[in-house]
């Protein structure tokens, strides 16, 4: 029986000869013009090579020659598998120190979404629905918009840049195609253009090599930062699968989330393969628990008719066949969500390891803005987050009172709750119908106030669920007997509002 062979690394050549020839084109192309690079660091296994050749390469030129800044830019996305966020922040702040001493010219930067494009204010604040495939809000949002925005204000600092990233063909046959694509339009050696960002260009010096040789590069070539190579191989060894999340650019990258290291919120996938590795490889990581339950709880579609609201955010009802399609996540599910997380954040921190005590699932700065949605932008005036903030941590919100802001005092609120004898949807509307007078009460042109006042009538107007599913019903037979009588004679007939509703609640 014949044993499987494997072809020699490098096809044949030694490490030591691969890493020359690699350092001496890196310093060819970094020497060959003024155009700064931004190398994409994630901190797996195929970023760390690349700025480990980068790095070698630049400390093999004369100090004078090192003229030209080198950006190396890690996105965390606020909700990246813990473990690897610390890798990573740790790594950044070793490398600033080592680049420092070493005369580099290496700039280390920890890029984050803003804030009102983060996971949580869009979950919880908005009540975007956990993200799915045909509804993949967060990767331009989280990744894509933080790193294209340091990249162009490079490019309008500078008038290029070039790309350094650990991208490679034998990751997947759509990377290889991607990257072969790409290469037809090289205006130098190894530069390619980069579709989405004008005036920037790619270099891919990995492209070429595969999983084993990445490896063998990092375990015979020692970190130049001082970052220990196989504390990243332990990390990589904890989970099961053997990838890591790229420098996201664009919507063709992959998601993080068939990925080894993403964010541990992630819905793309069925199941976080990575952190369910890590808590069952490793007793010392259990205190990741609690985040891989409340994962598997956002994605649990089977829950989402009690947690989604009928109407779509703009208020509207619409239906897909003859079933409504679910809106945002009611404020009873954000509030629920949000106690979730901070029973989470309370939980990890009280079990974490020591360097992981002082965790952020979700930064006091997404607390006040969701906090401002909620009262402000939803019109929920009972200003729940200070009261669930203090339940789940037992400390008080560190936020002003909204008092004197508010249209209707906490007392109030339960007055005109009572009165609408249990009506949930009738509260709702006169609560808005009250913030909306109080939001244009001040200004000296009320434009638009009509317009606000009918949309808060209009998201009211239902009895209930099932009276929504009915008029929605009623309106697409009326449009499509609409659309018949335009085909019949030409004459577009249409039904006002009123005998339209009417018609509907009959």
């Amino acid at each position: 029986m014949s044993t499987p062979t494997r072809s020699a690394p490098f096809q044949g050549r030694s490490l030591s000869e691969v890493v020359n020839e690699l350092t001496e084109e890196v310093r060819e192309l970094y020497t060959a013009d003024e155009v700064p690079w931004v190398i994409g660091y994630s901190g797996g296994k195929d970023s760390t090579a690349v700025l480990q050749l980068v790095w070698l390469a630049l400390k093999g030129l004369p100090v004078e020659q090192r003229t030209k800044p080198v950006h190396v830019i890690s996105t965390d996305t606020l909700v990246e598998n813990p473990v690897v966020a610390a890798w990573v922040s740790q790594s950044l702040e070793t490398m600033r120190e080592a680049a420092k001493a070493q005369e580099l010219p290496i700039e280390p930067h920890r890029l984050t979404p803003k804030v009102e494009d983060t996971f949580w204010v869009n979950l919880i604040g908005r009540g975007y629905p956990a993200p799915r495939p045909k509804f993949r809000w967060c990767t331009e949002r989280m990744k894509i918009r933080p790193s294209n925005s340091f990249i162009r204000r490079v490019v309008r600092r500078h008038g290029e840049a070039i790309l350094v990233l650990g991208i490679r063909k034998a990751e997947s046959q759509a990377r290889a195609r991607a990257m072969a694509k790409h290469e037809k339009g090289r205006v130098r050696d190894r530069l390619s253009p980069n579709g989405n960002l004008p005036n920037s260009l790619v270099y891919s010096p990995v492209e070429e090599w595969t999983n084993d040789e990445v490896w063998l590069f990092l375990m015979q070539q020692p970190n130049p930062w001082g970052h220990k190579n196989k504390d990243l191989l332990t990390m990589y060894q904890g989970a099961s699968t053997d990838s890591e999340c790229p420098l996201v650019v664009d919507d063709t990258t992959p998601s993080c989330g068939d990925s080894r290291f993403g964010c541990w919120t992630c819905t793309l996938v069925d199941q976080d393969k990575s952190m369910n590795a890590m808590i069952a490889n490793d007793g010392q990581k259990k205190w990741m628990r609690p985040l891989l339950t409340l994962r598997n709880e956002l994605d649990d579609v089977s829950k989402e008719e009690g947690t989604r609201d009928f109407r779509r955010m703009n208020g509207r009802v619409q239906l897909f066949n003859d079933r409504v399609i679910r809106g945002p996540y009611t404020q009873e599910a954000r509030a629920a969500w949000l106690k979730k997380l901070l029973d989470a954040q309370a939980h990890v921190r009280k079990k974490a390891p020591a360097n992981m005590r002082n965790i952020e699932l979700i930064t006091m700065e997404e607390l006040h803005e969701i906090r401002r949605l909620w009262v402000f932008d939803k019109h929920e005036v009972e200003d729940l987050l200070p009261g669930i903030y203090e339940q789940a941590t037992g400390e008080a919100f560190p936020g002003l009172p909204l008092d004197e802001q508010l249209v209707i005092r906490a007392d109030e609120i339960e007055l005109l709750r009572e009165i609408c004898e249990g009506d949930d949807i009738h509260f709702t509307m006169v609560r808005d119908l009250l913030a909306v007078e109080r939001q244009y009460r001040t200004k000296a042109r009320r434009k638009g106030l009509f317009e606000s006042l009918e949309g808060a009538i209009e998201k009211g107007f239902y009895e209930n669920a099932e009276d929504a599913l009915e008029f929605a019903r009623r309106k697409g037979v009326i449009q499509k007997n609409e659309t018949v009588t335009e085909a019949e004679d030409g004459e577009p007939q249409t039904l006002p509002l009123d005998e339209m509703t009417n018609d509907a609640s009959a």
